[in-house]
């Protein structure tokens, strides 16, 4: 269970600690880098390491108090601590907060944000650009698919893309959301965002090649400079497109 330090320390900036980890290695502030429907996201810093990290809070149901749904979840979040690969954002540590009813897990923090927030600050993206993206997902896909069973991330999308402006590298993230999902689903569940989700995401029949189609997805906003599917106004129109023959 997650320890409370309200205002016990503040980073650089005046942020207060107001949590940490059962371990008091991760200190969390009272920073949100982003939020989701699933998702609140962190500023975080690792004692140990003495870097800043991501610390990731998801609510689940009281379906993962049990013990048979924890050892299944857990088993899947071991997965991503053996992650290791240039595009695919580390993983770091996870626990489960039984009171607060939230899976808590530390990442890799890009301050540079994601390919969406990229798409929006700048009024082009130069071919050549696009075109080392797009190798570079591809083989954090390569690589995430290449395990027995595959990994498949299910919500691949712009915005779980991340971009280090620096350098160029682009990393595969949010991987701690999708196996959670699967961790505590069944393994045909629907999960992903209607944009970007392949036809067969829709009839609960799948396997890894529907993150190749988000993919796709993710080079043609990129490409247009424009959200899919802008002209639909609700996930049912969206539908309606995409299963059409």
């Amino acid at each position: 269970m997650s320890g409370e330090l309200p205002g016990e320390a503040a980073d650089g900036d005046g942020h207060q600690v107001v949590e940490s980890d059962p371990n008091n290695r991760y200190s969390r502030y009272d920073v949100v880098l982003g939020r989701g429907a699933f998702k609140t996201v962190y500023k975080a810093f690792d004692e140990a390491e003495g870097i800043e990290v991501a610390w990731n809070q998801v609510k689940v149901n009281d379906m993962v108090t049990s013990p048979l749904e924890r050892e299944r979840l857990f088993a899947e979040i071991r997965v991503l601590k053996q992650l290791k690969h240039k595009n695919i954002m580390s993983f770091y540590d996870s626990w489960l907060d039984t009171k607060n009813l939230t899976v808590n897990f530390i990442t890799e923090l890009f301050t540079s944000g994601t390919l969406r927030q990229y798409r929006k600050k700048h009024k082009r993206i130069d071919e050549q650009v696009l075109k080392r993206w797009a190798w570079q997902i591809l083989q954090g896909l390569v690589y995430l698919h290449a395990h027995d069973p595959p990994i498949i991330h299910r919500d691949l999308k712009c915005d779980n893309i991340f971009v280090n402006g620096t350098s160029g590298v682009v990393k595969i993230g949010d991987l701690g959301l999708a196996t959670l999902w699967r961790g505590l689903t069944t393994p045909q569940s629907v999960l992903g965002t209607p944009e970007f989700m392949a036809p067969e995401l829709y009839e609960e029949k799948y396997n890894e090649k529907v993150d190749v189609y988000s993919f796709g997805m993710c080079m043609l906003e990129l490409a247009t400079m424009e959200y899919p599917y802008a002209e639909c106004r609700n996930a049912a129109q969206i539908y309606k497109k995409v299963t059409q023959r």
